[in-house]
């Protein structure tokens, strides 16, 4: 029965984590734009979420952050959720059978990750729209990536501390 709380309250903190990078990153002001562009806070949570869940928790983690993304970007509505819930669920799969979870893994995964994202936010939501996508993806999309991945360790440590914190020691052996 403990182990069922614990996963509870682990589950809480990752849904309020991802709560609170939400409204950080869409608080103006708070974050200072970098060559215009403002940092996209919740990609790096959903994937280093994904490293420590199992998979079908990381894609609902992957959902519920793509949401809240498709609710502050601009964009179609489950565009975000459906690209980073196969994500999720794909980091997942591959830290629990191929890869170890540690910050050199987390590094690969989110450069991997979020370039992937961008790269798709960028092809689907811009390229057939505007003109110019090139310079588009020059001067707003790399530099919202590259500004994406400063907070990816950070978040890394958070995640690894509330999952070593709230995951029970039998479970965490596995």
């Amino acid at each position: 029965m403990r182990v069922e709380w614990n996963k509870v309250i682990r589950y809480l903190a990752y849904t309020l984590e991802l709560l609170v990078l939400f409204m950080l990153q869409e608080t103006p002001g708070l974050l200072p734009p970098l060559f215009g562009a403002r940092p996209v806070l919740l990609f790096p949570a959903v994937i280093t979420i994904a490293m420590f869940e199992t998979e079908i928790p990381a894609l609902a983690f992957g959902v519920v952050g793509g949401l809240f993304c498709d609710f502050g970007l601009s964009g179609t509505l489950g565009f975000h959720a459906l690209v980073l819930g196969v994500l999720c669920f794909f980091i997942s799969l591959l830290v629990r059978v191929y890869l170890q979870s540690n910050i050199a893994t987390a590094l690969l995964t989110g450069i991997v990750g979020i370039g992937l994202t961008v790269c798709l936010q960028w092809f689907f939501l811009y390229f057939f729209r505007y003109s110019y996508p090139s310079y588009a993806f020059t001067h707003h999309y790399l530099p919202k990536y590259l500004y994406t991945l400063l907070f990816l360790p950070l978040v890394y440590f958070l995640n690894r501390g509330l999952s070593q914190a709230l995951r029970p020691q039998e479970e965490s052996r596995l």
